[in-house]
């Protein structure tokens, strides 16, 4: 049902406002509550990413077979769940990590799906547009609570890191069960079980054709590549607080100056959407994979807000780019196991998130007289994974 889409965009806009505005400042609440630097934070970080992986794939089939809106209904709920649990035992660590990975798990319940929902019975040109607003539609969400949300984290306190996302998961959980209701009025396209045949072609599109590797290359190497953006990223997002304490930033500073890069992945996934001359071509990840480790390390290495703020620009791009390959060649070559490719999709970032940090932790663990050892590793972790990008381009 294709008058349904846009309530898909609006739970994907309400849930990236909801996690952005926890995922990120959940580490200023461990950073001013606990004390945890760094080291601690990076911590967190790859717990959150080990948890993330096996519930992506078992997620995602989970949507694939039980119905799309029915894993949204179980997600939101455990969402709206995890938080009220996050913000009664929000006093102790342990707690703190016990609703963080009840979070995780039923966060996974929500994205493979939402991914397979905005592509379900579309055509080719379709699915790349439903893509591109998907894209454009989290992207902004994401920007506008990091952008608003330290100012919001220093007005409401510290609970309100769990109180604003408990209320907003809340509100979408209402929105899937009508969402529910429409559907079992209409076709039943979004709970779509095994056997069923869909509307989406099961091939890529005729782009894919004319170049010298398969289709289904380019989707390994997106996923990949999409990792690695996500060992970046999930680095730079637990050093934040360290960041604003270097450059002396208060919560509402670091929304201004911070969320620089998310702005600029949003800017990407529009340019990529409407222009599609980057599709299965090979160079466009490469150069996107070379910037993205030189903005890494320019962002944190660097001792001038200018630059932190400028490199955030390039490594904004890079990510978007590394990204978006990884959903839309999921989708294009997906076909009809769009549910467990949105899984597979989300389990690629997953070892990103728990690898990069983890790497980072792990060298601060042995190294903490050298601040920039974190930095360093990450730096020859990506560096690796560009030689397997490569690698896999050469292979025959």
């Amino acid at each position: 049902m294709r008058s349904l889409k846009k309530y898909y965009f609006i739970l994907a806009a309400l849930n990236t406002l909801a996690t952005t505005w926890y995922a990120n400042y959940i580490f200023f609440f461990l950073h001013d509550q606990f004390g945890f630097g760094n080291r601690q934070n990076l911590w967190v970080s790859a717990l959150y990413g080990l948890v993330y992986i096996p519930a992506a794939v078992q997620c995602g089939k989970f949507a694939q077979r039980r119905g799309f809106v029915t894993s949204l209904k179980v997600g939101f709920t455990g969402l709206t769940l995890s938080m009220v649990l996050g913000a009664f035992l929000r006093g102790t660590i342990v707690g703190n990590l016990f609703a963080l990975v009840a979070y995780t798990v039923a966060l996974l319940f929500i994205w493979p799906a939402l991914e397979a929902l905005v592509s379900e019975n579309e055509t080719q040109a379709g699915v790349q547009h439903n893509v591109g607003v998907y894209n454009c539609t989290w992207a902004f969400g994401a920007a506008i609570a990091y952008f608003m949300g330290g100012s919001l984290y220093d007005r409401l306190g510290y609970g309100a890191v769990f109180w604003v996302p408990a209320g907003v998961f809340a509100f979408q959980l209402g929105i899937a069960v009508w969402l529910g209701k429409q559907k079992g009025r209409g076709a039943r396209g979004g709970e779509q079980h095994a056997g069923e045949t869909p509307a989406v072609p099961g091939h890529p599109e005729e782009t894919a054709f004319h170049q010298k590797i398969p289709p289904k290359r380019f989707l390994q190497m997106a996923w990949l590549a999409n990792p690695f953006a996500y060992v970046a990223i999930n680095t730079v997002i637990a050093v934040i607080p360290g960041i604003a304490q270097k450059f002396q930033l208060s919560p509402t500073r670091v929304g201004l100056f911070c969320s620089v890069w998310m702005f600029a992945r949003m800017g990407t996934f529009a340019l990529l959407w409407q222009w599609r001359g980057w599709h299965y071509r090979f160079r466009w990840l490469l150069c996107a994979f070379l910037m993205l480790i030189g903005s890494f390390m320019l962002l944190l290495l660097a001792n001038q807000l200018w630059v932190v703020v400028l490199a955030q620009i390039f490594f904004g791009f890079a990510a978007g780019l590394i990204y978006y390959s990884s959903l839309f060649y999921s989708m294009d070559v997906g076909g009809e196991t769009q549910g467990e490719h949105g899984g597979l999709h989300e389990a690629a970032i997953g070892v990103g998130v728990f690898a990069g940090p983890a790497v980072g932790a792990a060298a601060l663990q042995w190294l903490p007289t050298n601040s920039g050892s974190g930095v360093f590793a990450v730096s020859v972790l990506l560096v690796c994974g560009l030689g397997g990008l490569i690698g896999l381009r050469l292979k025959k």
